[in-house]
């Protein structure tokens, strides 16, 4: 008999204590949290404000914050029945001047109407962008069948913490404060970059909007930098949504003819000269061959870009190893592919200020997406330069140059291949879709200074090959810079 009281004063005392240290099943956390936000009978929400976003992977230089972009005007509509998200905004330039790229300059005002219909087949990250908000991890979390819960300090506080696996394995956590409202949700996604990369949002300074809590007050943040603040003013909970998909929206742009494809898909090539070939189908390339060996210039967009110009060099120029791979710059899109190459046994030539930038964060661990630098557990080689360097073996040259001025990135490289007098360049002139007769309203300053660099260096030029290549596939002469800059002859 002592044994049975015993036992069953134990596990009184063990719920007592699961009582107030706010050890709760999930089910009851997930209704309490719905309750006090007002979320129970949310089917739809519009929310408006102003604020910014943040282009991710496209910063001055390593060290900087991801270039900023104003939201004079944001607007967004969901429904989370339906799973359908419109946002609407009106963005002007943010960095003046403009340093940096995700499209900058932006001249007057963009107007952005962005539909997004989510289903089964969506990828997840793509995804989160519900799941990230405080509603939508409501709604997966209770769907999810391993959701979980626990208690967590965090600066200072202690939260209630719920969990719950992501379709990439990673775990989302919503951190709850003792009133039962969500302060933040974090997880981790996969950066081709960054490799397995912390993704956070905060949610702050709620306010009573018609019975439902909302944040005045948000910001999410990758790579350790903000990608978007909100300063929230209206909020419409169930508002007729009826968010219909966009009709007519192609997807073309600057990077050449066609997309990256798989190992098997044709790839355009062009003989440029002697042992140079340019490689397209995505973001352009160039592979130099060499006496002993062959220099690829930019490994760009993703691994399977790079695994795509990694192949087709190996058919245009068979029996010699790939050495070097070229870095124009550290942007997200043109360094995507160089683990690619690292993985490949190619050393890296970049800017200076790159090299302890990829030694930092190639370090990181890729377990979300194990890509073929992480599973060869390959070691990066650099050969860096700060204003020139060349490459020669006595016949071929490839003449490298920082680009002096430049307010895209300050470690900007410009490769001169002094025998076909051309000139391989990436972001500081992206030719229009066709060949301009006239110059534009707008005169770009990354155009301006591209051809102040080539005067300043006497380089004689007859040909552009831009890494973002026009989707006609035409031969860019260096008129169609100077008349971007109103200097046409």
């Amino acid at each position: 008999m002592f044994r049975k009281i015993a036992i069953a004063a134990t596990f009184t005392a063990f719920v007592a204590w699961s009582a107030t240290s706010g050890q709760q099943d999930p089910k009851t956390v997930l209704s309490n949290v719905s309750k006090a936000m007002g979320a129970d009978n949310l089917k739809t929400i519009q929310y408006s404000g102003s604020g910014a976003d943040f282009s991710l992977g496209q910063a001055m230089n390593p060290t900087s914050p991801w270039p900023r972009f104003n939201n004079k005007t944001y607007t967004r509509t969901i429904d989370f029945e339906k799973q359908a998200s419109q946002l609407q905004r009106v963005r002007t330039q943010g960095e003046n001047p403009p340093r940096g790229g995700g499209g900058q300059p932006l001249v007057g005002e963009q107007n952005q109407n962005q539909v997004v219909i989510f289903n089964d087949t969506t990828p997840w990250a793509q995804r989160l962008d519900l799941v990230m908000l405080p509603w939508g991890f409501l709604r997966a979390a209770s769907a999810a069948p391993d959701t979980s819960v626990r208690s967590e300090k965090l600066n200072g506080r202690r939260y209630t913490v719920l969990s719950f696996q992501g379709q990439n394995k990673a775990s989302v956590n919503a951190f709850i404060d003792d009133q039962n409202i969500i302060d933040r949700i974090n997880t981790k996604i996969d950066n081709a970059v960054l490799g397995d990369t912390l993704y956070e949002a905060t949610y702050s300074d709620y306010k009573d909007f018609s019975g439902v809590k909302f944040p005045t007050r948000i910001v999410q943040k990758q790579g350790g930098y903000p990608v978007l603040e909100l300063a929230i003013t209206d909020v419409k909970p169930n508002v007729e949504a009826n968010i219909q998909p966009q009709q007519g929206r192609g997807r073309g742009g600057a990077g050449g003819p066609g997309a990256p494809g798989g190992s098997n898909a044709e790839v355009p090539t062009e003989k440029l000269a002697d042992g140079i070939y340019l490689i397209l189908g995505g973001y352009a390339a160039v592979a130099v061959e060499f006496a002993d060996h062959i220099t690829v210039i930019e490994g760009p967009q993703s691994e399977q870009r790079a695994s795509q110009i990694i192949e087709t060099t190996k058919k245009l120029i068979p029996n010699k190893k790939i050495k070097y791979v070229i870095n124009t710059h550290n942007h997200f899109d043109h360094a995507s592919g160089l683990r690619t190459f690292v993985s490949e046994g190619a050393t890296v030539i970049t800017h200076q200020i790159n090299k302890p930038y990829y030694e930092k964060v190639w370090a990181n661990p890729h377990t979300l997406n194990p890509d073929k630098m992480a599973q060869a557990k390959a070691k990066p080689r650099f050969e860096t330069m700060m204003e020139r360097k060349t490459l020669t073996d006595g016949n071929q040259a490839i003449e490298l140059y920082r680009v002096d001025g430049s307010t895209h990135n300050d470690g900007m490289i410009m490769a001169y291949l002094p025998k076909p007098k051309i000139l391989v360049e990436a972001d500081e002139f992206n030719p229009p879709a066709q060949v301009a007769t006239a110059a534009p309203q707008n005169i770009s300053p990354y155009n301006v200074n591209l051809a102040a660099n080539i005067d300043r260096l006497r380089l004689d030029v007859d040909r552009i090959i831009p890494i973002h290549y026009p989707n006609d596939a035409r031969k860019v002469a260096k008129a169609e810079l100077l008349t971007a800059i109103g200097k046409a002859n």
